[in-house]
């Protein structure tokens, strides 16, 4: 009974005890208790503090009066290497910290950048620290208050990280561009005085052969640290067309290394596959808009590289990749470390046809050509495209792709096809006299035709010698229709799709009296470019239509089927007939290429008002698995003018093998 009174006691002492405990914890609980109404006026303070972040500027009324004036120094120094980029900011939570009294809260604030468009923003939370004041409840500023994790004195910055662009590849995927080493060269603002800087640009221009106003209004433009470029150079190269001034002497000249994406040589297919730089205000607002109307392409920034005509331009969203960019926390002392990161995507190689020595060669074959001139290469076989050169004469413009003009005797070819499909067979003899007159007018031969050829003569003679007179004395056996169809058999008459703005030219289907009788040896109102006669004599060696291939992966160029298609029969006959003006004719002078025996037709057309007129000179080939056209725009002749091109390129390239 004692021992019971006793516990009995002891549980009233310890429930006197627990009950004292509650008693005071509660009380301590109450004093410690934060009303919503002073929370709300706490998160207040932070949305005030957010919405000021969000528009760039500091509204100090929402901040401790010890902690204003840092905030609104330091602010704009933390985010300056973010440009004038503004965050998304959203308060996500007020809360008491753990273990804290009732003076302070903690807001949980994000911030969501977007650095660059179409990628994952840098988003973070940071901690806002509220404090209950005098002045009620103010955000207490610290560098982490805008910046997760930031110390004093320290600083972020956003840099773009380039993505590696897309090689364009060759025939067997051989690289045609890729990068190589470079010298910007240009003004540096940042080591010239403003005043200096219009002075410094145009000695520049002069000494860099570029026109000096444009590039000094650039340059003076341009913000102070700012680097002007004037233009690139590969390493090793002189500029063209510079007066040689010594760019050392020049105040805020500079000259940086970098890589830029570059064919093997500086005129290598560049009507073709175009040119790389950075991207200019038209292009960055271009890209803009296209990213406004199509929402998934990530718009161009202001110094990206970017292609800017040719296939570089064609094919760009796939080349460039896509950019990423990193933010760096920047120490005091200059040390940098990353705190975010969106790593680039390479760009997509572009594979092309194009095969480097057969492209060389041709460029090489036309270095010393005066007039616009071109040389076109397709492997008949495939259809692909292996060279496309354009001659210096042609100054940028796309001759061999775009050209039009007039073929002359090239286009006999596609004659002798009519004719042979009318009955004419090579056998078949036909007068050729110096001139023939059709409805008045005068049609003569060209001027150094050979008097033994003249007389009757047989069709595989007339096509060697390239008579004029003959074919147009037989212009009754073969229609406008039908030698328009034989155009078409032999591949012109439908745009290629080659992946450049390209043609292959036409022929007019109705034609009569003289129209038609010019038309015959390839004058009139018919047109072709050098791609179009050497799309024509690919599909004479392929025995079928040739449709020539520049990109393989984009889509089929096979076109409509011809209405009279070409059949082997026909092809054969006017192979025999080109091999014979190689061999007997006037082409003579590629008889003794090594190699496979070569296939030629030589070509001279008139143009122009002029008297006497001025001529356009051509001549196609086939030899093994390759068919050349060469284009001259003045020249005395096909035989004189094209044929030492044609013949340098084919012994150059069979060199080369």
């Amino acid at each position: 009974m004692t021992r019971l009174d006793h516990r009995s006691a002891a549980t009233k002492a310890a429930g006197l005890a627990l009950g004292a405990l509650t008693a005071s914890v509660a009380a301590l609980s109450a004093c410690s208790t934060i009303l919503p109404s002073e929370q709300d006026r706490a998160r207040d303070a932070v949305e005030r503090f957010a919405a000021g972040m969000a528009t760039g500027q500091v509204e100090t009324e929402s901040l401790t009066r010890d902690s204003r004036d840092r905030a609104a120094s330091e602010t704009p120094l933390i985010l300056a290497g973010l440009g004038d980029r503004r965050p998304g900011v959203a308060v996500v939570s007020v809360e008491r910290p753990v273990g804290d009294g009732v003076t302070r809260l903690d807001a949980q604030v994000r911030y969501t950048w977007q650095i660059r468009d179409g990628l994952p923003p840098w988003s973070y939370v940071a901690t806002v620290p509220v404090v209950r004041t005098d002045d009620g409840w103010r955000v207490r500023w610290t560098p982490s208050a805008v910046v997760l994790g930031l110390d004093a004195r320290q600083r972020v910055r956003a840099l773009r990280l380039a993505a590696p662009r897309g090689e364009v590849l060759g025939a067997g995927g051989q690289p045609l561009v890729v990068d190589r080493p470079v010298l910007r060269v240009g003004i540096d603002r940042a080591k010239v005085p403003a005043a200096e800087a219009a002075s410094s640009a145009r000695r520049l221009a002069a000494a860099v052969g570029i026109d000096p106003e444009p590039y000094a209004g650039r340059v003076t433009a341009a913000g102070p640290q700012a680097f002007v470029e004037a233009l690139v150079l590969r390493v090793g190269q002189d500029p063209e067309g510079g007066d040689g001034t010594d760019l050392s002497t020049i105040p805020g000249a500079s000259t940086i290394k970098e890589t830029r994406p570059l064919a093997p040589t500086p005129g290598f297919a560049s009507t073709i596959i175009g040119r790389v730089g950075p991207a200019t205000a038209e292009v960055v607002q271009r890209s803009q808009r296209l990213q406004g109307s199509q929402g998934s392409q990530v718009a161009v920034s202001a110094g990206d590289l970017v292609g800017l005509d040719g296939l570089q331009a064609k094919r760009d969203g796939e080349l460039r990749g896509r950019a990423g960019y990193e933010i760096e926390r920047v120490h005091e002392n200059g040390v940098t470390e990353p705190l975010h990161t969106v790593k680039p995507e390479p760009g997509r190689p572009l594979r092309t046809t194009l095969d480097a020595t057969a492209q060389l060669a041709a460029e090489r074959a036309l270095a010393d050509v005066d007039p616009a001139a071109a040389v076109v290469a397709i492997q008949p076989s495939t259809g692909e495209v292996r060279a496309v050169a354009t001659g210096p004469g042609s100054k940028g413009a796309p001759t061999a792709t775009l050209g039009l003009y007039a073929p002359g005797s090239t286009f006999k070819v596609a004659t002798a096809l009519a004719l042979l499909r009318a009955g004419v067979t090579p056998e078949t003899t036909t007068p050729c006299s110096q001139r023939a007159t059709v409805d008045g007018r005068s049609f003569k031969n060209y001027d150094d035709y050979p008097a033994d050829r003249l007389g009757d003569i047989s069709l595989r003679t007339a096509f060697a010698s390239s008579c004029n007179t003959s074919l147009i004395s037989l212009r009754d056996k073969a229609t406008q229709q039908s030698l328009a169809d034989a155009a078409v058999a032999l591949g012109l008459g439908t745009d290629p799709a080659l992946g450049v703005p390209a043609s292959l030219g036409s022929v007019p289907r109705e034609a009569v009296g003289t129209e038609h009788a010019a038309s015959l040896i390839g004058q009139g109102k018919v047109q072709t470019t050098p791609l179009g006669m050497a799309t024509v004599v690919a599909s004479v060696a392929a025995g079928r239509v040739v449709r020539p291939r520049l990109v393989l992966d984009a889509p089929d160029p096979a076109g409509d089927a011809p209405r009279h298609p070409l059949t082997e029969t026909e092809a054969s006959a006017l192979r025999d007939l080109m091999r014979r003006t190689t061999t007997e004719g006037s082409g003579r002078l590629l008889a003794d290429v090594p190699g496979a025996p070569v296939l030629s037709k030589t070509g001279t057309a008139e143009y122009g008002s002029e008297a006497p007129p001025r001529t356009h000179a051509w001549m196609v080939a086939v030899q093994g698995d390759l068919a050349v056209a060469v284009f001259v725009e003045d020249g005395a002749g096909g035989a004189h003018t094209a044929g030492p091109v044609l013949e340098l390129f084919l012994v150059d390239v069979g060199a080369a093998r």
